[in-house]
């Protein structure tokens, strides 16, 4: 087994010798698990990365029989002087906030509230760097008191927590760069981000959707750019966007109302070294509240990914919206209140019209909607697909094959917008690739790793592959009343073969012979049925 590979199944143990501590406790499938969970799992992240990143600074530390007691020894200027050089992205420790300080502590009466306290003290010491803001600026710190969540044995409870910590380190991966950490956060919140959730669940963005977004959307080396997604989840597609361009060239800006997301959101970032990000987080309603703004108008964004909600009752303030200062905004209209079911209303036409509104001048983006967006023949979904053709803001579309999320049966396709696009549009059909497999009680299409190179190669190239891509012109697609279905386009094969006047007449009289068969067999059967019929007696 390679390295990595073992590190993995070490850490994947990890988190499940937690959950099993939350279940021996009571909290087993209870909402404030996750909590616990991925809390605690962070103190243990940060508390290796601080040893990681002090034994780089000082060497002697990583020498030293106990590099904590090393770090105890040191004056007070010359501690100071260390955490100054930590950088940003390394959350500040005191001693007593250490792993080993608190495994020594753990015979202690109150152990429960020295593990929350010290939870509590690490948020407030990294309040700046590592909280998430709200959309009425309230400041959601680090850590929580995570033994409040407990009934009861609240110090057994914290023992066996820290206890499970122990033996185990992250610092063999921040020196070996293994790129798996995708796979860790996956795994780590796989029982937290299912469609259980409520109103606003999330569906967690297959890897392959969020791969085709990101690879098509890099087409050049880009250095300092920002990226922005409006409904951010856990931060997939930001994740992979962000891997593409180079986590150290690019700011991520995101905003999400669902309090879980934004928390797991942040998570994602400090395993992803994107901790330059976090003060970029918004928990809110960004239909609503738009809280990214740049000398008082909305910010505008290099690139944009966002796998928005389809639809979602927004009907308690959608009269908010109706003001002069969003007629820019959402310039093809608000979806009415549907006087039947108002949990379907289209939300999604509000968030991809956010998103064009907060493109840069140059800027490019992905957003997954639904299929029928770019057929439909009338409203505001081809309101919006006019507006793109006649601004020249589209980079194309990839229709992607059904079921390709697990938790939805809505056919899907990814809208590319490219604010400075004049040439031809690149229309993508993929929804005859992939294999049908079985996911728990559904049913899913996974794409392989060559069929998303086949998606990725036919869109970047910008040219016709039959029976999958076309290159279309603005004006084509105008034409066919803003159809963005690559199918309407594709040219119909017809196949011809050269014969023989001989071979022409043979065929022919095999066509005549096999027809006055066939009307042989017909009068049969219609004299059987009529003789069945007169057979029969009422």
């Amino acid at each position: 087994m390679t390295a990595s590979r073992s590190f993995e199944t070490q850490a994947k143990t990890l988190i499940d010798d937690l959950k099993a501590v939350c279940a021996n406790h009571g909290l087993g499938n209870d909402g404030n698990e996750f909590k616990i969970i991925t809390q605690i799992f962070l103190y243990k992240f940060l508390n290796d990365k601080f040893a990681y990143e002090a034994k780089r600074i000082d060497p002697k530390l990583g020498k030293a029989k106990s590099w904590e007691d090393a770090l105890r020894a040191y004056s007070a200027d010359d501690y100071e002087m260390l955490l100054a050089q930590l950088g940003g992205s390394t959350a500040q420790l005191r001693p007593e906030h250490f792993l080993a300080t608190l495994y020594g502590r753990q015979n202690e009466d109150g152990f429960a509230k020295i593990l929350d306290t010290t939870l509590l003290d690490i948020a407030a010491l990294n309040t700046d760097v590592f909280s998430v803001t709200t959309d009425d600026k309230t400041k959601v710190v680090l850590f929580d008191a995570i033994t409040d969540y407990v009934s009861s044995k609240r110090n057994e409870f914290a023992r066996a927590l820290i206890n499970k910590l122990m033996g185990f380190s992250f610092e063999q991966i921040f020196a070996e760069k293994f790129d798996f950490f995708a796979t860790l956060f996956e795994y780590l919140i796989k029982d937290y981000n299912k469609d259980g959730g409520g109103k606003y669940a999330e569906y967690y963005t297959p890897h392959a959707v969020a791969k085709i977004m990101a690879a098509c959307l890099m087409t050049q080396e880009r250095q300092s750019v920002s990226c922005y997604d409006p409904s951010a989840g856990s931060g997939t597609l930001l994740m992979n966007l962000a891997h593409k361009i180079g986590e150290e060239k690019c700011a991520l800006y995101s905003q999400d109302i669902s309090q879980k997301s934004s928390g797991l959101l942040r998570l994602n970032l400090i395993l992803n070294n994107l901790v330059h990000s976090i003060p970029n987080i918004v928990q809110g309603n960004t239909i609503l509240h738009p809280e990214h703004r740049e000398n008082g108008a909305l910010k505008k964004f290099d690139y944009i990914v966002s796998n928005p909600p389809f639809k979602l009752d927004f009907s308690d303030f959608r009269s908010d919206l109706e003001t002069k200062a969003n007629h820019q905004r959402f310039f093809a209209g608000i979806p009415k209140v549907p006087t039947k079911k108002k949990d379907s209303m289209a939300i999604y036409l509000l968030f991809l019209q956010h998103i064009i509104h907060s493109l840069s001048e140059h800027g490019k983006a992905a957003v997954v909607v639904p299929t029928g967006f770019i057929t439909a023949q009338s409203g505001i979904d081809k309101k919006i697909r006019q507006h793109l053709v006649e601004n020249k803001m589209l980079g194309g579309v990839v229709s992607m094959p059904s079921n390709i999320f697990a938790t939805t049966g809505t056919n899907v396709s990814i809208l590319f917008l490219d604010a400075s696009n004049d040439g031809d549009v690149i229309l993508v059909d993929a929804s005859k690739l992939g294999t049908k497999v079985k996911d728990g009680k559904n049913q899913k299409t996974v794409l392989s790793t060559e069929e998303e190179d086949k998606i990725i190669q036919a869109f970047k190239a910008k040219k016709t592959v039959e029976d999958l891509a076309v290159a279309v012109a603005y004006d084509e697609i105008a034409s066919k009343n803003y159809s963005l279905s690559a199918g309407q386009y594709f040219e119909v094969q017809v196949e011809y073969t050269d014969i023989s006047s001989a071979q022409f007449k043979q065929q022919l009289t095999a066509h005549r012979s096999r027809l006055h068969d066939l009307f042989s067999s017909a009068r049969k059967l219609e004299s059987e049925i009529e003789k069945t019929l007169s057979e029969i007696r009422l």
